[in-house]
């Protein structure tokens, strides 16, 4: 029988869902700002601003102050020794007080993947990142089951294996292209010239998004996923919002555009907005825009940053690692192997978080109902009771596979086969062309406690000698 708190629940769902899909979704968004700067002025929303300062050693740090949401935890490279300090003397960590609230923080592979496998106990609504976002979108990776496994359906068709086989060509010939322009004299930004263009051209093709304008999905992934209230990133909130607001005005005139073509009978494509008007669970998303514009930012953010910083890591590593770039030139077939490897070396996104649905005790901690719990996926992939010398970059390391880099369960990533044929495909190009990929300085490196990315690297290329 339904209860009142049922029915008035569903009654405010029908509103909600009345009034999204009568205001245009720009609009909604320009509200949700206006709201936020309104709470400004009455001073009761200021916009979080993180100021980089040299974090102390792990060691100097007491053991329940410990941070690693610092979003310059990362950059600064002291990552290792705190998650190692976690890892040892404290698997399941509470944190009372950071700028993003309390949270518990879990270090170890064996206790991430549980908690992964336990979507009952562990929600990933409202969502997946540890701070709050300023607005008020959807997407299905912080959705549960059954409506998350409903919306993941419609769009995972173009990333299931007969469709990747036929991909396969058109990737090869778009890395091909952009390898082929690559200067050899001079030193030049890997992660501009190739890491983003490459990712960018996939995703622009995925999408069926203007070829020429794919630099647009680039910077809305990066302003989006780099607000400082979610993730510690540099974006301010005015910002976050007009990304937002260009991204959501640009898709919702695609969807109508592909609409009115199907209306008019054409074939339907195979891309990631055709699949959703086509799909039963989805063909309505666009009268929840707000929805709508929650899972195409979920697909544009996956789809960049994942396979691009992996893209930049791998050059690091083997650049950092001259014995293991010699083995790979000295046996090619080790490239689906060190994609592996790779993955789990970069871990492109630190963690994913959850939310207890009730008491409980995990790890000989008891955690509430409605606390945060950040599953730390670069702690697990360096985690010793999982991995032999885990610090260590080993092309043929013989479990690279079994990292965690793209989750586990009902969550994991969609699209993880494309991106290891994405980064399969360049390590096979580049071998062809290039001896030598050597990092000319320091990389710069993405202000984030989520994304592990890189922001500049600056390389230089020894053609094989039949190239040169």
């Amino acid at each position: 029988m339904d209860t009142k708190d049922s029915v008035l629940e569903r009654a405010k769902s029908k509103v909600q869902t009345t009034i999204q899909g009568s205001v245009p979704v720009e609009k909604q968004v320009q509200a949700a700002h206006l709201l936020e700067k309104a709470k400004r002025l009455v001073g009761r929303n200021e916009p979080l601003v993180f100021t980089e300062q040299a974090l102390p050693d792990a060691a100097d740090v007491p053991l329940t102050e410990i941070d690693v949401s610092n979003p310059f935890l990362f950059r600064q490279g002291k990552w290792h020794s705190y998650f190692k300090r976690l890892r040892d003397e404290a698997p399941v960590h509470y944190l009372a007080d950071s700028p993003f609230g309390p949270f518990w923080s879990v270090t170890r592979y064996a206790d991430i993947r549980s908690i992964d496998n336990n979507a009952d106990d562990f929600s990933a609504s409202p969502d997946i990142i540890v701070g709050d976002v300023p607005l008020d979108i959807e997407m299905f990776i912080a959705m549960d089951p059954p409506k998350h496994d409903q919306q993941r359906k419609a769009v995972q068709g173009v990333v299931a294996p007969k469709n990747l086989k036929e991909m396969e060509a058109l990737i090869r010939s778009r890395i091909a292209e952009v390898l082929d322009n690559l200067p050899t004299d001079r030193p030049f930004d890997w992660v501009d010239r190739v890491s983003i263009e490459i990712t960018g051209r996939m995703l622009a093709t995925l999408l069926d998004f203007p070829y020429e304008e794919r630099r647009k999905l680039t910077y809305w992934s990066d302003t989006i996923s780099g607000i400082a209230e979610a993730t510690g990133g540099s974006t301010h909130q005015d910002e976050f919002f007009e990304a937002t607001r260009q991204l959501a005005v640009s898709f919702m005139s695609l969807w109508h555009d592909k609409a009115a073509r199907l209306e008019r009978g054409e074939e339907p494509g195979f891309d990631l907005i055709t699949l959703m008007q086509t799909s039963e669970d989805t063909k309505d998303i666009i009268k929840r825009p707000l929805e709508f514009l929650g899972n195409l930012t979920l697909l544009i953010v996956g789809g960049n940053d994942t396979t691009r910083n992996s893209m930049s890591g791998g050059v690091l590593a083997l650049h950092q690692n001259p014995d293991q770039f010699e083995k790979l030139k000295a046996n090619p077939s080790v490239i689906p192997n060190m994609v592996s490897e790779i993955i789990r070396w970069q871990t492109p996104l630190a963690y994913m978080r959850r939310v207890a649905t009730r008491d409980l005790h995990f790890g000989g901690q008891f955690i509430r109902k409605g606390d945060k719990v950040l599953m730390w996926y670069a702690s697990g992939n360096r985690d010793e009771r999982q991995f032999d010398n885990p610090d260590e970059f080993i092309i043929d390391r013989a479990n690279a596979r079994n990292h965690m880099s793209f989750g586990f369960g009902v969550h994991r990533c969609m699209g993880n086969r494309l991106a290891e044929m994405q980064l399969r495909i360049l390590w096979e190009e580049l071998l062809e062309r290039f001896d030598r990929i050597e990092v000319v300085g320091e990389p710069e490196y993405v202000q984030s406690n989520f994304v592990r990315g890189y922001s500049k690297m600056m390389v230089k290329l020894t053609p094989v000698s039949h190239l040169a």
